[in-house]
């Protein structure tokens, strides 16, 4: 079996380049309009920050005026001559949403970042929680794109855009007490393949990043509720937002589909990536070749967490 795979791999590699037939794409920042959303506060306004950095026109969009203002404030002091606009709406009214992104004008670079979750069993939740979380992170995410299409079609310079959507690593595999959350972030993944299909020929590059847990004060919220066996399993181990906002812009500028944060999340990738885009024929080789290896590690890692689950529960109910 080993003589077999050693054999034929160097054919099956050269097969793969005349499938895949990689087209390197770049996105430009500089001198570009990106819009976010849930801009205000934490991954998003790390994602404000690089990009001003790099010379691009930013709009914020989130609920919250007073921190919108805040975080304009702070972009502005960053970064000298950065231009900064600000939209306070929900994304859950798509009317509001219309207005503020028509009025932020044509978007090269659209970031849909903004996201809500609630950790807990299922069991439970709130109905009325549930149905934010799906309103907020899957139909809110629904309402940007379909307000801010017609505006990325009628971009200036017609050059390579993107439309960036902020998932999770629970958007990759499933997590106790994140039933509901990883529901709506799987769910932008089948989002996201779909419309890359749909809006290639207008030469509108789709990404999703996949981020772990990140250091925001979202998280810091969350982790005061969630049940204790959800904290031994997440762990301590945290990102901080500015390493997420710089991952997702250079992932953006290069036109990656999937853009995982560490290392961990690059082999969770390769496991799961299925049938979705893949513009690197090194990536694809990577994945051809390694994913019934990670599906492997993948098995081991499922083994620990029910095994954790399973000692958990009896002693909570001593």
């Amino acid at each position: 079996m080993v003589f077999f795979t050693l054999l034929y791999l160097p054919l099956l590699l050269l097969l793969l380049y005349f499938i895949v037939r990689p087209h390197p794409v770049t996105i430009p920042i500089k001198n570009r309009h990106v819009f976010i959303t849930g801009g205000s506060i934490g991954i998003g306004l790390a994602i404000a920050k690089q990009a001003a950095s790099e010379g691009a026109r930013i709009s914020l969009l989130a609920r919250s005026l007073d921190k919108l203002k805040e975080a304009k404030q702070s972009i502005e002091k960053a970064y000298d001559n950065v231009d900064v606009s600000i939209f306070a709406a929900d994304v859950r009214d798509y009317d509001a949403v219309q207005v503020a992104i028509k009025k932020a004008g044509p978007i090269d670079v659209l970031v849909v970042n903004h996201g809500v979750y609630n950790i807990q069993e299922l069991e439970n939740q709130e109905s009325d929680t549930v149905k934010f979380m799906i309103d907020v992170n899957l139909m809110g995410s629904i309402n940007v794109i379909k307000a801010a299409l017609p505006l990325i079609k009628d971009r200036k310079d017609k050059g390579p855009a993107s439309i960036a959507f902020m998932s999770s690593m629970a958007g990759q595999k499933g997590t106790y007490g994140l039933a509901a959350y990883s529901a709506t972030k799987f769910g932008l993944r089948g989002l996201a393949e779909a419309l890359q299909q749909e809006l290639i020929s207008d030469n509108i590059h789709i990404s999703i990043i996949f981020a772990p847990a990140v250091d925001t004060p979202g998280l810091e919220e969350a982790r005061k509720k969630m049940p204790e066996i959800s904290k031994i399993m997440h762990g301590s181990d945290m990102m901080k937002a500015e390493e997420i906002g710089k991952i997702t812009i250079n992932g953006i500028k290069s036109g990656k589909f999937s853009i995982p944060c560490n290392l961990l999340g690059q082999m969770v990738a390769v496991a799961t990536a299925g049938v979705s885009p893949q513009r690197s024929f090194f990536m694809a080789s990577i994945e051809v070749v390694f994913a019934g290896f990670f599906r492997f590690l993948a098995l081991l890692f499922q083994f620990k967490m029910y095994g954790i689950i399973q000692k958990w529960h009896p002693q909570k109910r001593k």
